[in-house]
């Protein structure tokens, strides 16, 4: 009785020849193994520091200013009680009484004094200066023993960003 056997590569194998009897028929087969290991290679260092740049910008912007205006408006009107602080628009208006003594007595409506709100808006220029950072990196050859470096490892390099 013969066999064919086929190993991963499909070539065919051939029964060995033996003193048994063909019901016992031994076949050697090859076999490989295969082992994978990873390890670190150093293969250079890189040291990394900022560099703090400077650049003048203009701002230009509007500056918005309110102030008041104050004015005395007398008024001379005699009246039966005393007025309410008003608004009339942007203008607050607060009432100042007195009495006066007489064969009566009555209040006297003196003067109010007006507020007004003025808003201004003027241009404003001013140079001012900002600051940035850059990142420099530098490579090293392996062997240095900085103790400020970071060891770099092949993958992934990297090169100096240009300036």
């Amino acid at each position: 009785m013969s066999r064919a056997i086929k190993n991963r590569d499909r070539a065919p194998l051939e029964p060995a020849q033996s003193a048994e009897t063909h019901d016992n028929e031994t076949l050697h087969l090859a076999a490989e193994e295969l082992s994978v290991t990873k390890r670190a290679v150093e293969t250079g260092r890189v040291r990394i520091s900022t560099q703090t740049r400077e650049r003048d910008v203009l701002v230009d912007e509007n500056l918005a200013c309110e102030r008041v205006e104050i004015e005395r408006v007398p008024v001379g009107q005699k009246i039966e009680k005393t007025p309410d602080v008003r608004e009339d628009g942007d203008t607050t208006i607060i009432p100042v009484v007195e009495e006066v003594l007489a064969v009566e007595r009555y209040l006297m409506l003196k003067e109010e004094i007006r507020i007004r709100r003025v808003r201004t808006i003027e241009r404003h220029q001013e140079k001012v200066t900002l600051r940035h950072q850059e990142a420099v990196v530098t490579r090293q050859e392996t062997g240095t023993n900085d103790p400020g470096a970071i060891a770099a490892s092949g993958l992934g390099k990297t090169k100096p960003k240009p300036k």
